[in-house]
């Protein structure tokens, strides 16, 4: 899957299910690949708004911050995984639990901002 237009359409999968379904589908083979990997954990998380059933919402939202996690372990000093994670959680309800690496990863983008070639993904970096 081409990662500029996964960038092109990541907030687009938001209000998108056939979308969302499609560049998850298509990146469950990339997973090893950590930049991947925590694009299909954002979607994952963003599945949660597609899904009607609480429990699957809880489901689909937990697997995705556990991948996202696993995707940061992964390339700690990777600036899109961080942001990834950053849109995350500053996008999930607060009850949920998961914000507590804003700073964090807040240091690493900024550490790393002026090393960004690509227009998308620093697009949406600026939108966060």
């Amino acid at each position: 899957m081409d990662l500029e237009f996964i960038r092109s359409n990541y907030e687009n999968a938001v209000k998108d299910k056939e979308l969302c379904r499609g560049m998850m589908d298509a990146l469950t083979a990339e997973k090893d690949e950590p930049v991947y990997l925590a694009y299909l954990s954002g979607l994952q998380t963003l599945w949660a708004n597609h899904t009607i059933n609480p429990i699957a919402k809880w489901d689909t939202f937990k697997k995705g911050t556990t991948n996202l996690d696993r995707a940061v372990t992964m390339a700690p000093n990777n600036l899109e995984i961080r942001f990834i994670r950053l849109s995350v959680q500053k996008n999930a309800p607060r009850f949920l639990g998961y914000y507590k690496e804003i700073e964090t990863d807040e240091a690493v983008i900024e550490h790393y901002k002026d090393e960004i070639e690509s227009l998308s993904l620093l697009r949406l970096i600026n939108k966060i």
